[in-house]
């Protein structure tokens, strides 16, 4: 910290101006960091589409909530983000979908209706995180390609449904399994039906755990279908791509699961710190799987204006892929100190926590609220930007927020 290069007097002078007020704890502001204030669109200007989700592409859907609509503690199925790979299913037919549970490591492979699944086994119900791989990726430099995102790739609802790992008891599977790996009914982009948009899954270890699910509800009604109707793997505190939509199989490997975007770079980041820009060979690429300490600012929206007399109450989300937050603190003068928020516990493992906070502010200007979570494992969030990797995946970097301070 006491060695980060600061901004000089006369780029501080001319952020001022554009801002038009003070930037109180300027002095503070790391030289290679654009305040939110200065950027485009600025977060002061008002919106028509401020309530709305933004759209990253349509072909395939990509689209993510803007921070202020994620304030609720269970995410509402309209402000659930949604990460695509193929098309989605045009026909769904209750009375013909199936999964099949087959696999090296399986000694018969076995076939489920839906009704059979939903009688045969005990449902649970969990909050459980999932946030896309890339969520963040717009602020990497240099620029990583893919969608975009910016800090609405993430989201905390309920999910229904029986345990993976009662079926995998059910079916019987081998002492040499080692990954199961999902396949489901979108179709690729180029229209060719002998190629599967994505095809990815977890170690068995995480398939045998309560939380991870073959999920039937989403906030106690049928899964929306661009979330997965009718059947979606849910592997919580994970990349969401590992959690398959529109399930109709599962496959038990002895081997880490091949199929598309399991290999190359496709949700893997460099097994080593790479400087920005550097390239990296297939082979040193490592999977994702436990997603890094995270917080998230949900209330006030960014561009905020408040009277000097009144406190600032923040409140906001934190998660920790397999872990526990246990602290989580604020900044107003750009991570030069940090003072505590109020931390509630998670609704049950692998869901987010949430956070609250009262601020005074010295005298009127322009701040940043940053907000800095710490898991179980004492691993904090980077105050800016955490190492750089090809396909801009992880970025946990202190969420922010602009807000004017008036008289």
């Amino acid at each position: 910290m006491n060695r980060r290069g600061f901004i000089t007097q006369t780029a501080l002078t001319s952020l001022t101006a554009i801002l038009g007020t003070e930037i109180v704890f300027g002095k503070f502001i790391p030289t290679d960091y654009q305040p939110l204030g200065v950027q485009e669109p600025s977060p002061f200007q008002l919106f028509e589409k401020d309530n709305q989700m933004v759209v990253l592409n349509d072909k395939p859907w990509n689209m993510e909530a803007q921070a202020h609509l994620l304030d609720d503690a269970i995410t509402p199925n309209k402000y659930m983000f949604i990460r695509n790979n193929g098309k989605i299913p045009e026909t769904i037919d209750l009375d013909t979908w199936s999964l099949l549970v087959d696999g090296e490591s399986v000694g018969q492979p076995k076939r489920y209706s839906l009704a059979e699944l939903k009688s045969k086994f005990k449902h649970h119900t969990y909050q459980l995180t999932l946030e896309c791989g890339g969520n963040g990726r717009s602020e990497f430099d240099p620029p990583a390609k893919g969608n975009q995102w910016t800090v609405g790739a993430v989201s905390c609802a309920l999910w229904t449904g029986i345990r993976l790992r009662d079926i995998l008891k059910d079916v019987g599977i081998k002492n040499d399994s080692v990954y199961v790996g999902y396949h489901a009914a979108d179709t690729h982009l180029s229209g060719d039906p002998n190629k599967e948009p994505i095809s990815r899954g977890v170690p068995i270890s995480k398939a045998l755990q309560d939380e991870t699910l073959i999920a039937f509800k989403m906030n106690g009604e049928d899964i929306p279908l661009a979330h997965g109707y009718p059947l979606r793997l849910v592997a919580g505190g994970w990349p969401a791509s590992a959690s398959g939509k529109w399930l109709t199989g599962i496959s038990v490997r002895n081997k880490v699961h091949d199929g598309s975007k399991m290999s190359g770079t496709a949700y893997r980041v460099p097994c080593e710190p790479l400087a920005p820009g550097e390239k990296v060979t297939d082979d040193k690429m490592c999977i994702i799987e436990s997603m890094p300490v995270k917080s998230l600012i949900t209330y006030p929206k960014t561009g905020a204006i408040f009277p000097i007399e009144k406190k600032l109450n923040i409140r906001g989300h934190a998660w920790s892929g397999e872990f526990a937050v246990k602290r989580v603190a604020y900044s107003i003068d750009f991570g030069s100190t940090w003072h505590d928020c109020n931390l509630e516990d998670a609704t049950n493992r692998l869901a987010w926590q949430h956070f609250q906070a009262s601020i005074s502010f010295p005298k009127k200007g322009y701040y940043e609220v940053w907000t800095r979570a710490t898991n179980s494992q004492g691993i904090a969030q980077p105050m800016v930007l955490p190492g750089w990797n090809p396909k801009g995946y992880l970025n946990n970097a202190c969420h922010r927020i602009a807000v004017k301070i008036t008289a």
